[in-house]
């Protein structure tokens, strides 16, 4: 399935939950998938960090979607299973996403991603590594 940016923000779009989140599509390519978030109060922790589930919604989210880009014509890409690793606090204005198909399958694709705290100075810190295994449905009508 062939995605250009415009067409990746809208598939974002269709999500609810990313939508209230807040999470931006910023760069798409065959089996790669960029995104955003700018912090917000509501995303934090007591402790001040952003809270471990908005980090692995930025990830599975972008983790699908780069799968979709390889996905078959008619066929949606689900989480099948999702593993998170919690390197350190995420703090800062900002998270950025990167998020790759590793080998894509017919029935099931393989991910990862990187999610990385981005501070005041654009100084970009590894928070979270990611990877999941995406399957293949079809679009109901």
């Amino acid at each position: 399935m062939q995605i250009d940016l415009d067409t990746l923000r809208h598939f974002f779009s269709l999500a609810p939950f990313l939508v209230d989140l807040g999470v931006e599509a910023v760069g798409v390519a065959p089996g790669e998938v960029q995104s955003r978030l700018v912090l917000q109060p509501r995303h934090l922790q007591h402790t001040g960090q952003a809270h471990a589930g908005v980090l692995a919604t930025l990830a599975d989210h972008s983790m699908g979607a780069a799968a979709q880009t390889m996905a078959p014509e008619g066929l949606w890409v689900v989480t099948a299973e999702l593993k998170t690793s919690l390197l350190r606090p995420a703090r800062g204005p900002e998270l950025i996403c990167e998020a790759v198909v590793l080998k894509p399958g017919r029935s099931l694709s393989f991910t990862e991603a990187m999610v990385w705290s981005v501070d005041a100075t654009g100084q970009r810190t590894l928070v979270m590594k990611a990877s999941a295994t995406m399957a293949m449905v079809a679009q109901s009508a």
